[in-house]
């Protein structure tokens, strides 16, 4: 049986894993690996993902290209270390835990993966009976995401979900027992038009009830091409309403806040240090490599004797991604080689998403030619940030006040601008602590 193959694998790489411990190599040999399983049962209603219904799908043949792809990228990047792996999707949890296992143990075997690394699967409450988790964490998983979305059984018809209130709340109990304090939930906040701010801090007093120790709030953007979308352009569906969200994001964390929770990043809140350690790399701008149809990566192709970061996307259609890997032991579409600013934007950009923001150490690492005193120490928009309150340069670098992340997206306007303007003008010059 499946569960039993994914066991064997399992064990498999953890014998592999013992025997090689080697020191932890420097940043550059270091990433976190995501893999895209791009098939769902049904699309639901908001989603634009690259997801495809499946029709007949050949998992071994999946298995075996997403196992070859892992391998080609690791080569090709250099990596002796993976530090986390995330199976994304789609719906990951209607993959067979045998194909989990067999790129875990691909992934053991190329390279060094601790065996307490964080590996986790994103499961849809109807995709993941108990029976079905369990043989997950056999396969070596040992850290779920629920998406849950809401505990409205109207909203969550109205979403697409295939899944009921009670459905989520029994895959999450069972998340629970088999993964103590390593189940994360995504709650959205839709600005639905019939929804109202105290319904919904309602459900989300309910889910504290239930949940783990990592919660996601996430908005909803209305896509084109999505079902909700077309509702709303011909006017079946009145528009969300972008105000009421931003008051449900607004209570809804200081709910969480109340609730011993730390908003660690924009969308994600942790107690009991249960943080995404996979999530934390993207936003401290660390290499990742991407596998499978549609998966983006950022990563040195060192193996391939490059010193330059590359923005990397792999072929969408899966159909087409299999045949690219068959051929060519990889399906990357796409390569950008990332410039120096192109670089500290990004590091600019995602550090600012954390409530611990971007410190002097960690912009440095990047090499950049200018300090963060030299970029932001003397710039009269940063200054009035700083009188505002929503923003921290100090000895400790540069980050959000609790006030200041929910409002992220305006700053960052500003921020961005001014790094522009002060790289085409560079001259750079000592600044206090700089």
């Amino acid at each position: 049986c499946s569960a039993a193959a994914a066991a064997k694998v399992a064990q498999r790489r953890r014998l592999a894993e013992d025997a090689r411990g080697p020191p932890s190599p420097p940043g550059s040999q270091r990433a976190v690996l995501y893999v895209h399983w791009p098939y769902c049962e049904k699309r639901c209603s908001y989603c634009n993902f690259n997801k495809y219904i499946p029709r007949g799908v050949d998992e071994a043949a999946v298995r075996r290209c997403l196992v070859t792809e892992a391998q080609t990228l690791l080569r090709l990047s250099g990596v002796r270390r993976v530090e986390s792996v995330f199976f994304g999707g789609g719906t990951p949890s209607l993959a067979s835990p045998h194909t989990v296992a067999a790129v875990l143990e691909a992934v053991a075997q190329a390279t060094h993966l601790p065996a307490d690394s964080e590996v986790t699967l994103e499961a849809n409450p109807t995709s993941a009976p108990g029976s079905r988790l369990a043989a997950f964490k056999a396969a070596g998983v040992n850290r779920l995401s629920v998406g849950l979305q809401s505990l409205d059984d109207t909203e969550l018809q109205l979403l697409g979900r295939t899944h009921s209130a009670s459905d989520a709340l029994q895959t999450l109990a069972e998340a629970r027992r088999l993964f103590p304090g390593r189940v994360s939930v995504d709650l959205m906040l839709v600005g639905l038009p019939a929804q109202q701010v105290g319904p919904w801090l309602g459900q989300l007093r309910e889910l504290l009830r239930h949940c783990d120790d990592h919660v996601s709030l996430y908005q909803l953007s209305l896509e084109r091409g999505t079902a909700l979308f077309t509702q709303v352009q011909q006017g079946t569906l009145p528009a969300p309403d972008p105000e009421l969200a931003a008051e449900m994001y607004q209570e809804g964390r200081a709910v969480l806040r109340e609730a011993g929770f730390r908003q660690y990043e924009v969308s994600n809140f942790a107690r009991n240090g249960a943080l995404s350690t996979h999530n934390w790399t993207y936003w401290q701008c660390g290499q990742y490599l991407g596998v499978g149809p549609g998966a983006h990566g950022r990563f040195v192709p060192q193996g391939a004797g490059s010193h330059t970061r590359e923005a990397r996307i792999q072929t969408l259609e899966p159909d087409n991604w299999m045949k690219e890997v068959m051929l060519f032991g990889h399906g990357t579409r796409k390569r950008v080689p990332l410039g120096e600013l192109e670089l500290l934007e990004e590091v600019l950009a995602m550090g600012l998403r954390t409530d611990v923001g971007i410190t002097h150490q960690h912009w440095q690492q990047f090499e950049p030619p200018l300090t963060l005193w030299d970029v932001f120490g003397t710039s009269r928009e940063v200054k009035m940030l700083l009188e505002q309150g929503l923003l921290l340069l100090d000895h400790r670098g540069l980050r959000c006040s609790w006030e200041g992340l929910a409002v992220l997206d305006s700053l960052l306007l500003d921020l961005l601008s001014q790094l522009q303007d002060t790289w085409w003008q560079r001259t750079p010059s000592p600044g206090p602590g700089g």
